[in-house]
């Protein structure tokens, strides 16, 4: 897991106007909590920012007048219309040997049985438990030669040391369907055959 650091800076000016301004200034307004402390309202450079959002459940190291403190991102609102402009970041405090629930990306690798069949994600990722500095950016799943009907299960799936399933273990992640083309094709073959009796 990578760490990144990122200064700072505590604001005092709050609501739109302030937000607009500072975001005209490549600046991002964000909102650290946790471990039962008062919110910090604080300024990030929205580039730097945008760049370390890019790795799933980046742990952030904050420099925040002085005062080091690890982040993990929880909430990131994104501009409904400009790509790449974030609008604000919730942050939380995350201590070292902490565990954290997150979430994580479920990466497929493989190819399906021969058939045309389709490859459902029921869950694009996989809700855990790992330690605040050792989380995931991803799992794997290898979906080699399944068939139609098959399905991964949350359990079914190999999680790195010290990662543990926040969900059901029975929940499913995956599951493969029949081809939908080849199947009204046979149908409509039927209502034919049966046209000409």
């Amino acid at each position: 897991m990578s760490e990144v650091k990122i200064t700072a800076e505590v604001r005092s000016e709050f609501g739109k106007g302030a937000a607009r301004r500072l975001r005209r200034a490549d600046k991002l307004p964000a909102v650290v909590y946790g471990h039962g402390a008062d919110p910090i309202h604080i300024t990030l450079p929205h580039h730097g920012t945008l760049m370390a959002l890019k790795t799933p459940n980046v742990l952030i190291n904050l420099d925040i007048d002085g005062k080091s403190q690890l982040v993990i991102p929880k909430a990131v609102q994104r501009d409904a219309v400009r790509i790449g402009i974030l609008e604000h970041v919730d942050l939380l405090l995350v201590r070292k040997g902490e565990k954290v629930n997150v979430d994580v990306y479920v990466h497929t690798e493989g190819e399906l049985a021969p058939g045309g069949n389709l490859l459902e994600h029921v869950l694009n990722a996989l809700p855990v438990e790992a330690e605040a500095t050792h989380i995931p950016e991803s799992v794997t799943v290898s979906i080699a030669g399944l068939e139609a009907g098959a399905t991964v299960l949350a359990k079914d799936i190999t999680l790195p040391s010290g990662t543990t399933l926040a969900v059901d273990e029975d929940t499913v992640v995956l599951q493969v369907l029949a081809a939908q083309a080849e199947e009204a094709a046979e149908g409509a073959e039927g209502e034919g055959e049966g046209a000409e009796a």
